[in-house]
């Protein structure tokens, strides 16, 4: 199975590379965007899906 991962920042944490993306978006004709994110998407082929919750939550708590 393939499992996508979305990386973001916490609540909280600034995002310089989101904030970037937002002052430039009215520039390319996006008008009325805000609180813009940036983060990392992440593809894995994994062996047993059933351990991706548990994974997934072990990983929250260390950031």
């Amino acid at each position: 199975m393939r499992a996508r991962v979305l990386i973001r920042p916490k609540a909280g944490i600034l995002d310089p590379q989101g904030q970037t993306v937002e002052r430039a978006l009215p520039a390319l004709g996006f008008e009325g965007v805000s609180n813009v994110h940036v983060g990392r998407l992440v593809e894995l082929d994994v062996e047993d899906p059933s351990r991706l919750p548990r994974c997934a939550r072990r990983c929250s708590r260390t950031r």
